[in-house]
């Protein structure tokens, strides 16, 4: 248990958490919509510092993200707790689950592991990070003075203060825009879009950014939505990569699976606005291709790399390829 960061005290033996746009103003002995941060006789604790219940070395593919340190390692880790409500969940075994004690691994730890298992990069990751921001920034900070880079792979909803301070301590981020309509936020997720929406605006230019978009059948499938959603980023930078990926049913959604020619049909109004554009959860159009001149540039199979031929961030035909790459 560790004191957190960014709390009011409010009247009387309640405090209101202004970590992320929930605000929740919580009274003493109980804990906020995540599930984690606690009030206790006035101030705002994190039940989860060093407390990871999923710790794995990963392809930095799986986070994903593609244009970033492409074949290499990172050590990937992740608490309890979850500051949304996600109705179709891929992890709600321990994004939903109640805090318990696990084995401790301190912020030294977790860059000692990283390190011994050759990574050049910890993400945080596999619930939402932002709800463990002590022990992500403590970490990140002892990562850095290694060498080591610090990924998020987050659903953004955070608020601007902490973002400022957070975005001085990584590098790279995967963003999950789940919809882009206000209802399917409310509804689905018990959340709100905009914060969402603020979030990838700040970060666009600041770390290396990367979009993920689950596609739920029936539920935020218009092609109409996913064209206004495209233009949206577009308008921010092209560049942006964009990874579309097909849902399972899970949790308490059961629509049926993603059918590929969704996907397929997203990826094609995408292809007009995105120079990046990615299919994930099928198996296929995982490649990444020169936006000029077409060329295969990064061959990759499942999540491994299999071949990269970007030379000093151009293809061969001069084009510039963005990215971090290890050439």
């Amino acid at each position: 248990m560790r004191l957190a960061r960014f709390f009011d005290k409010r009247i009387g033996s309640k405090v209101k958490c202004t970590l992320c746009p929930h605000n929740c103003v919580i009274a003493d002995g109980k804990v906020g919509v995540c599930g984690v941060r606690q009030n206790i006789k006035g101030r705002l604790f994190s039940l989860v510092y060093a407390q990871p219940i999923a710790l794995n070395v990963d392809p930095i593919e799986k986070k994903p993200l593609y244009h970033y340190l492409p074949g290499t390692k990172t050590f990937s880790l992740g608490t309890i707790g979850c500051n949304l409500g996600c109705l179709h969940c891929q992890n709600y075994t321990i994004s939903k689950t109640k805090p318990k004690k696990v084995a401790e691994y301190t912020p030294e730890k977790i860059v000692e592991l990283a390190l011994e298992n050759d990574c050049d990069s910890i993400s945080y990751t596999y619930t939402e990070p932002i709800i463990f921001y002590e022990y992500l920034m403590d970490t990140a900070k002892i990562a850095k003075r290694h060498k080591l880079k610090n990924i998020i792979v987050s659903n953004g909803f955070i608020n601007l203060e902490p973002l400022k301070r957070l975005v001085k301590n990584i590098d790279a981020a995967n963003i999950d825009l789940k919809a882009f309509n206000e209802r399917f936020y409310q509804t689905q997720c018990k959340a709100k879009l905009e914060p969402v929406k603020n979030t990838i605006e700040f970060l666009n230019g600041k770390v290396w950014l990367e979009i993920t978009n689950l596609i739920i059948p029936k539920l935020n499938d218009d092609l109409k939505e996913i064209e206004k959603m495209v233009r949206w980023i577009a308008n921010i930078n092209k560049k942006i990569p964009l990874h579309f990926s097909a849902y399972y049913p899970s949790y308490k959604t059961t629509q049926p699976p993603t059918q590929t020619n969704t996907l397929e049909q997203a990826k094609k109004i995408a292809d007009k606005y995105l120079d990046y554009v990615y299919l994930g959860n099928i198996g296929s159009q995982t490649n990444t291709n020169c936006p000029k001149c077409k060329k295969l540039l990064i061959s990759r199979s499942g999540f491994g790399l299999i071949s990269n031929k970007i030379k000093n961030n151009k293809c061969q035909c001069g084009h510039d390829i963005v990215g971090i790459y290890n050439e």
